[in-house]
C-alpha cells in the first residue's frame, strides 16, 4: 500500500445537506456525536496502511482544515505520512475553481505526481461505511485493470439515483449509464450472481451501482485527464469514456454503504446507529476503528434521566430529562423536565460557565444558555451546534410541513425534519 496514494474529493456547494453546509464543508458535517464525514474515508485509509492522503475542497473549507490538523498528525519520523488539505486555487495556467470531481484532480495532478505512486485511490467524502481498501487495490492488480470501481449491488426501488453499470463474465465493465429513467433503467438489470451474490439476492437487486470509489493506474488517470480536458466529473464523463478502450473492472462490496447526501439520508443514517442489537454500522470495531480528533473531556453526567436507545457523547450534563432514540453530540446540555425523541444534538464547541446556566426559576431571563433549556420538547429535529434553545420550548413540526426556509427565525424543515441552525437562538415558549 505503500505505492498507494489517496485523494479525498471533498464535495461541491453540499446544496442537499444545507443549512448544515452554510458554516461548513459537507465532509466537515459532524456525525455520530463526535466524528466528522471526512473521519470515515480517513479513518478507512489508515486502516488499510495508506498513510499518504489528500482531500480537496473548495467550499467553507475553515472548520475542515482545523478538524483535519487537529486530528490527523503522523510526525514520528518513520513515516511519509500526512493528510492535507487542498483548496481550490487560481493559477495563471489555470484561472477556475474546481469545476468537478475530476477537473479538481486535473488542476493538482502535477502534485499527485511528485509521489512514487503505482494507484491513485480516489474516494468520497461523504460516505458511510468501513472498507479495506487494501482488497481493492489487489482486486485492481489481479486484474490488470486501468480502473476498478467500487460497487454495490442495488435494489429497484433506489437504482435511478446511482450511476449503473453492465458487465461481463469477467467482471469487465462494458457499459455505464449515469442514473437512469424508466426504460433506460430496465434495460440495466444484469446477473448479479456474477459478483457473488447469491441467486436470491441477485432477484433482489438486479442492478450494480457506482459508489463513486475509484482505483485509476496511475498512467491511465494522467493519460484520460489530459486527453479529455474538457470533462470535468468522473461518473458522468470520465468513467463512461473509458469504458470503450480502457480495461475496467468492478469490484464488489457487498457490506453496510450509505450516500450522505440528503438531510434525510444523513438523519436516518446517525438515528440508525443507536439500532439494538445490532445496527447496520457500528463504531465498535477493535480492528478497524474510526477516528478522530482528541478532545480531553469529562465523562458524560447523567442526572436523574431516563435513556432508551441513544448515543450519548462524551461531556455531556443531562438533568432529569427523557432521551428517546437519539444521538447527543459532545458537551450536549439538557436541562430538567425536557422531552428528546428521534433527534440529533449536535452538541456545543465549548462550555458556557455555570453561572449563565438557565434553570426553571429563571426562565424569564432573555439570555438564552448554550443546550436545551427546561421543559422542553424536540423530536424529530436536526438541532446543529452551539445552539441556543430556550425553556417550554417545543420543536415538533405542528403543522407537519414537509419543507420550509426559515432562516430568520433560526431553522429549516427538510423531508419534515426541523433543522435548528448553528449557532442560533431559538426563544422561551417558541413553538416550531
Amino acid at each position: 500500500m505503500k505505492k498507494v496514494l489517496a485523494i479525498i474529493l471533498g464535495g461541491g456547494a453540499g446544496t442537499r445537506l444545507y443549512p448544515l453546509t452554510k458554516l461548513r464543508a459537507k465532509p466537515a458535517v459532524p456525525i455520530a456525536g463526535k466524528y466528522r464525514l471526512i473521519d470515515i474515508p480517513v479513518s478507512n485509509c489508515i486502516n488499510s496502511d495508506i498513510f499518504k492522503i489528500y482531500v480537496l475542497t473548495q467550499y467553507n473549507s475553515a472548520s475542515l482544515n482545523r478538524h483535519i490538523s487537529r486530528a490527523y498528525n503522523f510526525t514520528t519520523g518513520f513515516t511519509e505520512g500526512f493528510v492535507e488539505v487542498l483548496a481550490a486555487q487560481q493559477t495563471p495556467e489555470n484561472p477556475n475553481w474546481f469545476q468537478g470531481t475530476a477537473d479538481a484532480v486535473r488542476q493538482y495532478l502535477w502534485l499527485f505526481q511528485e509521489w512514487n505512486a503505482d494507484e491513485y485511490l480516489i474516494l468520497s467524502g461523504d460516505h458511510l461505511y468501513r472498507m479495506d481498501y487494501g482488497d481493492f487495490v489487489r482486486r485492481h492488480r489481479e486484474t490488470g485493470a486501468d480502473v476498478t470501481i467500487s460497487v454495490v449491488p442495488m435494489d429497484h426501488r433506489r437504482a435511478s439515483d446511482f450511476g449503473l453499470m453492465k458487465i461481463d463474465q469477467a467482471g469487465r465493465i462494458v457499459d455505464f449509464s449515469e442514473k437512469p429513467k424508466g426504460d433506460a433503467l430496465a434495460a440495466m438489470a444484469v446477473d448479479t450472481t456474477i459478483l457473488g451474490l447469491t441467486p436470491e439476492e441477485a432477484k433482489k437487486s438486479p442492478y450494480i451501482a457506482s459508489m463513486g470509489i475509484y482505483v485509476f493506474k496511475r498512467e491511465a488517470l494522467v493519460k484520460l485527464l489530459r486527453d479529455f480536458p474538457d470533462q470535468t466529473d468522473f461518473g458522468k464523463e470520465i468513467i463512461p469514456i473509458s469504458a470503450k478502450d480502457y480495461n475496467l473492472q468492478a469490484y464488489l462490496f457487498n457490506d453496510y454503504w450509505e450516500d450522505i447526501g440528503t438531510i434525510e439520508a444523513f438523519y436516518d443514517a446517525n438515528l440508525a446507529l443507536t439500532q439494538q442489537p445490532h445496527p447496520p454500522f457500528s463504531f465498535y470495531d477493535e480492528d478497524a476503528p474510526i477516528y478522530t480528533r482528541q478532545r480531553y473531556l469529562p465523562p458524560s453526567k447523567l442526572l436523574d434521566c431516563h435513556i432508551r436507545e441513544s448515543i450519548i457523547s462524551e461531556g455531556c450534563i443531562l438533568k432529569n430529562c427523557s432521551v428517546t432514540h437519539s444521538v447527543l453530540g459532545v458537551r450536549s446540555r439538557v436541562e430538567s423536565g425536557c422531552t428528546i425523541e428521534d433527534t440529533l444534538i449536535m452538541g456545543a464547541d465549548y462550555y458556557q460557565p455555570f453561572a449563565e446556566r438557565q434553570t426553571k426559576e429563571d426562565c424569564a431571563s432573555d439570555q438564552i444558555p448554550l443546550g436545551i433549556g427546561a421543559d422542553t420538547v424536540v423530536r424529530r429535529a436536526i438541532i446543529d451546534k452551539n445552539a441556543r434553545i430556550g425553556c417550554n420550548v417545543q420543536i415538533i413540526n405542528k403543522d407537519r410541513v414537509e419543507e420550509a426556509e426559515r432562516e430568520s427565525q433560526g431553522f429549516y424543515i427538510r423531508s419534515g425534519i426541523v433543522v435548528v441552525l448553528k449557532n442560533s437562538v431559538i426563544q422561551n415558549g417558541t413553538v416550531i
